[in-house]
């Protein structure tokens, strides 16, 4: 490689497999990638292009478990310029306080509820830990219901304020202290650069009948928009290839990836009972919404058709 703010992965990130295949290849300081970078990044911060001179972007797709990744990822310095700069944390956050309404507040109590429900415990009893915890809110809905929260994130700004609201940081040396009921990743696993690594040491971290949540980015027609490779379809259109962003979602799990990825980690998928979903979901209001609520349990536990998984330790069953 001759760009040395990048480096190269030369096995698959989600089971270790080094069977794979590149599928898609073009140059990073040159259209159509350079074109959405700066799209992409002008709003909440700007892209610095200097940092990607001669760079590669390399799709590969696993033969095992189906697992596309990006080859060439951000190394450590790289990563920090991007998630600190490219992205300003105050620009960034006064746009979520403008966007995020009632709902999105919703859906965090209504899981956490539901997690809470599957322990059977006290939230007093419960300790739960937000893996990649942003501005903290997730964290925060947790301790507004009386569950010990603990989070961890790698940028300054994000930690000072997730702080302030009372929620307690702990560093990644610090994680196998500790002994969860509960980890959070929202949105996470595709950020990072050893995913299956990251689930072995977050696996250590959990008490005997301890749950970790992995919930990352889905696309079930991402062939077709690989066949389409149209870098100018904005993010949630048809034909976005937001999931495998540049730079940022360096990882694209099939759901048959994160089942491999569990099982090399010797884990393996729990769901919340449907009765106790059912339970705890609010916002039973409009019938296009009554039908997405009934729907959405069904879609996750039995068709199995989101990117949406709980996992434990193989072996540690629990008595539902």
């Amino acid at each position: 490689m001759s760009n040395p703010w990048f480096e190269m992965r030369k096995e698959c990130p989600a089971c270790a497999s080094s069977r794979f295949r590149k599928i898609y290849e073009t140059q990073y300081d040159e259209p159509p990638i350079k074109d959405y970078l700066n799209e992409f990044y002008s709003p909440q911060g700007g892209v610095e292009l200097e940092y990607l001179d001669g760079a590669v972007y390399v799709l590969c797709e696993c033969d095992v478990c189906g697992m596309i990744f990006q080859r060439d990822i951000p190394g450590a310095t790289l990563m920090k310029r991007l998630y600190e700069h490219w992205i300003e944390p105050m620009k960034v956050f006064v746009q979520h306080q403008k966007q995020d309404g009632l709902e999105y507040y919703a859906y965090y109590a209504q899981e956490i509820m539901q997690i809470i429900s599957y322990f059977e415990e006290k939230p007093s009893q419960l300790s739960f830990f937000d893996f990649g915890m942003g501005w903290g809110k997730w964290a925060l809905m947790a301790k507004a219901f009386g569950c010990e929260s603990y989070g961890i994130e790698l940028s300054e700004e994000r930690i000072k304020y997730a702080r302030s609201s009372g929620i307690k940081i702990i560093g990644w040396d610090e994680i196998q202290q500790h002994r969860f009921d509960f980890i959070n990743t929202e949105q996470v696993f595709e950020h990072i650069s050893e995913p299956l690594n990251t689930l072995r040491y977050l696996k250590a971290a959990l008490k005997p009948q301890g749950i970790v949540k992995v919930s990352v980015p889905g696309a079930n027609d991402i062939d077709r928009r690989f066949k389409i490779m149209d870098w100018k379809s904005p993010k949630g259109s048809t034909n976005s290839l937001n999931p495998v962003a540049p730079l940022e979602h360096i990882n694209f799990f099939r759901r048959s990836s994160l089942v491999k990825m569990a099982e090399a980690a010797e884990m393996e998928e729990v769901c919340i009972p449907i009765r106790k979903q059912y339970q705890y979901t609010t916002g039973w209001s409009g019938m296009r919404n009554i039908a997405k609520k009934i729907i959405l349990p069904i879609y996750r536990n039995f068709l199995k058709r989101q990117n949406y998984v709980f996992l434990r330790n193989i072996g540690n069953a629990r008595k539902d």
